[in-house]
Parts: structure tokens; sequence; C-alpha cells
């Protein structure tokens, strides 16, 4: 009888648990959507913000942005890159090509690249990247400078190991590549396509 006393106590109690900790995920859950709802408005406006940030220190002065359009390649050599002409009065002010590579040490590293009409890069900016802290955070001192106001027809986007004309940075030669890689490819797609 004691046993039977024991096993049903031990039942009510993990019945009781989960309840409890259903409830628990219940209101949790409740809660974050909440919290979500009332925050994306905002995350999403700082997004916009500092897209457009990216866009106006890329490229020279300009008046207008045109409306952002793909340029198609073969395979998907230019899939996920978005050209962005802006306008100074009716002349074209440059193209910034959102640009993204997979070769990064730890995943995607985006970047916004700004290219003139004939072909210079005007500036770059990285948008987003997930590097080894302390070593991808320095592609922008280290790298950008050094693709500034350089022509890919006469400066190779290529680290010195490789035969081009950019300097890796010490101990991080992957993030340095797939820095260079990104930046490539809005040249591409700026070649492909980017003169509207």
């Amino acid at each position: 009888m004691a046993d039977a006393k024991k096993k049903k106590k031990l039942e009510s109690t993990f019945i009781n648990m989960l309840i409890v900790l259903g409830g628990i995920a219940l209101i949790s859950a409740g809660l974050l959507g909440f919290t979500y709802t009332k925050t994306k408005p905002l995350i999403d406006a700082v997004k916009k913000q500092k897209f457009e940030n990216a866009i106006k220190e890329v490229l020279p002065p300009f008046d207008r942005l045109g409306k952002k359009y793909l340029v198609k390649g073969k395979g998907n050599e230019f899939d996920r890159l978005e050209l962005y002409p802006a306008y100074k009065g009716d002349a074209l002010a440059g193209t910034a090509v959102k640009s993204v590579t997979n070769k990064g040490f730890s995943g995607d590293i985006w970047v916004m690249v700004g290219i003139t009409d004939d072909g210079t890069i005007f500036n770059t900016s990285v948008l987003d990247q997930h590097e080894t802290p302390g070593l991808g955070t320095k592609m922008t001192p280290n790298l950008v400078p050094q693709v500034k106001g350089k022509n890919p027809a006469s400066y190779k986007l290529k680290v010195k190991k490789d035969g081009g004309d950019v300097d890796a940075i010490t101990a991080a030669t992957i993030s340095s590549r797939a820095f260079l890689d990104a930046v490539s490819k809005a040249v591409g797609a700026w070649k492909k396509g980017g003169k509207k």
C-alpha cells in the first residue's frame, strides 16, 4: 500500500511539473512574440537607415537613387547581388552594388561597393560579417582603403599571395580573400549591366 501511495504521488508530481513547464513556455513565447512585434518596426528602420548610409558612404554626392535592379549571370554568379544607380541631376553619379561572398572564414560577408561611371571603385563598406572577432573587423581599416579609388582594370583585386595588389590582413588571409571576392563580384555585376 505504501508503494501505491508513493507511485500515485510521483505521477501527480510529474503531471504538475509538465503543466507548470508548459505554462511557463506559453507565457515566455507570448512575451517574446509581443516584444518582437513591438520592436520590429524600430529594428527595420535602423536597418534601412544603415543601408542608406552605406550607399551614401560608397558613392560620390548624388541627388536621387534609382530603382534597384539585378543582373543575371551564368549559373548563380550574381545571385543575391543588388545594384542601385545614383544620379546627380540627369547624369549617373555612380552605382552602389550590394554584394556577398560565402567564402568567409565564418560564413557570408556582405559589402556595399560604389563604382563610378569609368569603373573606379569610389569606396566600399562592410555591411555584415561574422569573422573571427578582432580579425574580421579589421577589414574596414585595412582592406577598404586599399581598394578605394582603384580601377580593377589596372589594379588586381587579389591578395599579394595570389598575385594581386592587396596586402592581406595578418592572420586573416581567408577573410581578406573573401572581402576581395565580394568586391570582385560587385565589379563583375557592374560590368555586365551596371551602367544605367
